[in-house]
């Protein structure tokens, strides 16, 4: 298991994929987010100058998005194909084979939120003794089941498959389950379907909502429940869906939501993780093009994000915020 202390190079790696769902475009989100220079913005944070960064390219995955009007689990096989190949090549950037160091750490970009499956499968498989735990930021649950699913849409279930609930093909090319349920969190999360809503109420996941991170007692909770999974797993994976933040931001997300997290509030939520968690990889996906929002800003809210999840927290750069801090000054 890498130490979180010594600050291994970052595997970078794109997860071109819109195969979840009803409408296609994240596919091209890997490679939209790094034309706006996203390296080139990783490497101006301060927390990551000293970062070495590795970039992998993309998993192979044509096509992207087909179109599927499957009312239960669209594209279900392609999905099935396509996760094993993510699961594969993290593991492959992770780990001793692919002439990097056993400490890399991950940076996926994404693509739908499917991609958070292949991406918890690769980190088990490179720690399969080690006990993993997962902090899920999305405006939705994506805890629904082919039972439950309104729209038919597999990237409003993948949170619930690497818990090990729903299909059994998707489950198992999801490797599920990947987390105990009682080491995973939904942060962020404020528009839920009714019967997703009641899973995870019955669960033992835990819950942050938007609204509640707004204000110091939310921060302190999870600060609370960073500190009781950073002393009882190896290892945290961190899977942010940029949807959690707030629409008003005018990121270029797939399914842009009012009312959510501010970047501020994700940055100091993602340094209370890290904090006391030995972060293994972050994920940014939702990340599609489209008119009325702004790429080159999208690119530089990940690079911050990233920053605070596999940055050096003793330099940071102007603007970040230390873990610890309670309130917006």
């Amino acid at each position: 298991m890498p130490d979180q202390a010594a600050r291994g190079p970052i595997a970078i790696l794109g997860s071109p994929t819109a195969l979840g769902g009803h409408f296609g475009g994240m596919e091209r989100g890997p490679e939209a987010v790094r034309g706006a220079r996203l390296l080139e913005r990783l490497r101006s944070r301060g927390g990551l100058a000293d970062a070495a960064f590795i970039d992998h390219g993309d998993v192979p995955n044509d096509p992207g998005w087909y179109l599927d009007a499957d009312p239960f689990m669209k594209n279900r096989d392609r999905i099935i194909e396509y996760l094993p190949r993510v699961a594969s090549a993290v593991e492959s950037a992770v780990g001793e084979g692919a002439g990097v160091t056993p400490d890399s750490r991950l940076l996926l970009l994404g693509g739908d939120c499917t991609s958070h499956c292949g991406a918890m499968a690769g980190l088990k498989r490179r720690y399969p003794k080690e006990r993993l735990a997962i902090a899920w930021f999305d405006a939705h649950g994506d805890f629904n089941i082919p039972a439950t699913t309104p729209s038919g849409n597999v990237w409003g279930m993948p949170f619930a498959m690497l818990c090990g609930r729903g299909d059994e093909g998707l489950v198992t090319a999801s490797a599920g389950p990947t987390v105990l349920e009682e080491d995973a969190a939904l942060i962020g999360g404020q528009v839920l379907d009714e019967q997703e809503s009641r899973m995870l109420a019955a669960s033992a996941v835990a819950f942050f909502g938007a609204g509640m991170l707004a204000g110091v007692a939310g921060l302190a909770a999870l600060e609370a429940w960073a500190r009781v999974i950073g002393d009882r797993c190896d290892g945290l994976y961190i899977a942010f869906d940029l949807d959690a933040i707030s629409a008003s931001e005018q990121l270029s997300v797939a399914m842009p939501e009012r009312g959510g997290l501010s970047v501020w509030t994700s940055v100091i939520a993602i340094r209370l993780l890290a904090t006391h968690n030995n972060v293994l990889g972050f994920g940014a996906t939702a990340i599609m093009p489209r008119s009325g929002s702004d790429l080159m800003k999208t690119a530089d809210v990940v690079a911050q994000l990233a920053e605070a999840a596999l940055g050096n927290a003793d330099a940071l750069s102007p603007g970040g915020t230390p873990a610890g801090a309670a309130a917006r000054p």
